[in-house]
């Protein structure tokens, strides 16, 4: 990678916002802050304060890396409309990297399994980790995989790893990231129809 590219990464899927920053061909910058809530409010900071640390402005990113899901409905939809607003003002692309892509990419050749609510998982299919993950519980899981699952990684690894996929895809990625959900939501949609998504 040449050393005048830099990406910013990050993933609000679960109760935390993580941030990388890929720089020169190696992770100069993570930050991890564990939270159940307020990753809308506290994100944007986080990621100023990523770039800080870093010694990079914003108008030095070549692109940026967002965590797509699966996960918590909420956290993904604040991490994938600050990931498309940031590359729509910074006119550089946004590449959305599902949780079993970076979970392959820090484990390779492994079953991969994405933790979820109620001793459920999001079983990836091994090959193509761009594909639906399936939810089942996680004892279901472990009879398919033929042994137990570690189901967890760092959110700071998680987060490198949508940055090292980032650089990897930037030039090619033509959609703009979007929300992965494996499940229905739990709670009942608005009737009001949606806005329409820029693209």
């Amino acid at each position: 990678m040449p050393s005048d590219r830099t990406f910013l990464a990050f993933d609000t899927s679960a109760a935390h916002c993580a941030a990388a920053l890929l720089s020169g061909g190696r992770v100069t910058v993570t930050r991890l802050e564990a939270m159940q809530r307020g990753q809308a409010e506290r994100l944007m900071p986080l990621l100023h304060d990523v770039l800080d640390a870093g010694g990079k402005a914003w108008s030095d990113l070549t692109a940026i890396g967002v965590g797509v899901g699966p996960g918590n409905f909420t956290g993904i939809r604040i991490a994938v409309s600050a990931a498309r607003g940031l590359a729509l003002g910074l006119n550089i692309p946004a590449v959305g990297v599902n949780g079993c892509q970076a979970r392959g990419w820090l484990a390779p050749n492994s079953v991969v399994a994405i933790p979820a609510p109620r001793d459920q998982v999001y079983l990836c299919d091994s090959t193509d980790s761009c594909s639906m993950p399936r939810l089942m519980p996680i004892a279901e899981a472990e009879d398919i995989a033929g042994r137990p699952l570690r189901a967890e990684s760092s959110p700071k690894r998680l987060a490198e790893a949508i940055a090292w996929i980032t650089a990897a895809n930037w030039q090619t990625t033509i959609a703009p990231p979007a929300p992965q959900y494996a499940r229905a939501a739990d709670a009942a949609p608005s009737s009001d129809v949606p806005p329409v998504l820029l693209d």
